[in-house]
């Protein structure tokens, strides 16, 4: 692996805590059993590709989140359904995927690792998937230039610029290079802040797939986690031109305050 590489600190025996009670173990093999036959649904339906209906793929995507027994809680208003638009989001677990694809359907951006994965590499790489090789710096630009083709030609693109998941409690900056790639192609940036709670609606750290953890243990965490709760704040778009640089585009997409704390910060200004 590559020293420049962004890496997190976040490891699963330090950050990742169940934080919700825990379902029967039978509810949770259900859990998951739904899930992988959403999987392989969604694997055999893949080639037909951009003749599947946006609308089935939000709701075979919200479909994988709930079977996990997850709930959904979008806030915000998502950019028109027309033109180029580079959605970026902060990256807590693989549960992130089919969260924003049930928002917006995207051609996410991903590590070239996961065409390894069983079952989840097929559907990816027949899903237009557009695969980053993270161990070759060289081989960037011209993932940048993939990514501004993709933008120019209408389509939106998913990306998580802190290029490694973080638990959630903590998170990374916005990494740059993506972003020249809105520049080059004149599009928008939406940016969307994930998270996830239990039952009790405190921030929960069980969905986050971390450091060395397993995809199978991650599974595991949340088909067996009572009460969880994702959540998708889609935050303002910045239009094109309003930055000079991708160096100030990536910032003020990674610190663009949420409503709750705009409206917080109002509030206080008022009284």
């Amino acid at each position: 692996m590559s020293a420049w590489l962004p890496t997190a600190p976040c490891t699963p025996r330090g950050c990742v805590r169940t934080t919700a009670g825990l379902t029967a173990v039978p509810l949770a093999v259900l859990r998951l059993t739904a899930v992988l036959l959403l999987v392989l649904t969604g694997v055999v339906l893949s080639p037909l590709g951009a003749r599947i209906p946006a609308g089935a793929v939000r709701r075979w995507s919200r479909a994988v989140v709930r079977a996990a027994g997850v709930r959904i809680r979008v806030t915000g208003a998502p950019a028109p359904g027309d033109g180029g638009l580079l959605l970026v989001a902060n990256h807590i677990s693989w549960l992130d995927v089919p969260l924003l694809a049930g928002i917006r359907p995207a051609r996410m951006l991903a590590k070239a690792e996961i065409r390894a994965w069983p079952v989840a590499g097929a559907l990816a790489a027949r899903g237009g998937v557009l695969f980053i090789d993270r161990d070759r710096l060289r081989a960037l630009p011209g993932t940048v230039a993939r990514i501004a083709g993709t933008l120019r030609a209408g389509q939106a693109v998913a990306v998580f610029p802190e290029g490694s998941t973080w638990c959630g409690r903590a998170r990374g900056p916005f990494r740059r290079a993506v972003f020249q790639a809105a520049l080059d192609a004149g599009v928008p940036v939406q940016p969307v802040r994930i998270r996830y709670r239990d039952a009790t609606g405190a921030p929960s750290t069980a969905p986050a797939y971390v450091g060395d953890d397993s995809l199978a243990a991650s599974l595991w965490r949340v088909a067996s986690t009572r009460g969880l709760i994702a959540e998708a704040e889609l935050l303002p778009l910045i239009p094109p031109g309003t930055h000079p640089d991708r160096a100030t585009l990536a910032s003020a997409a990674g610190a663009y305050p949420s409503r709750r704390a705009s409206a917080h910060a109002a509030s206080r200004a008022k009284s």
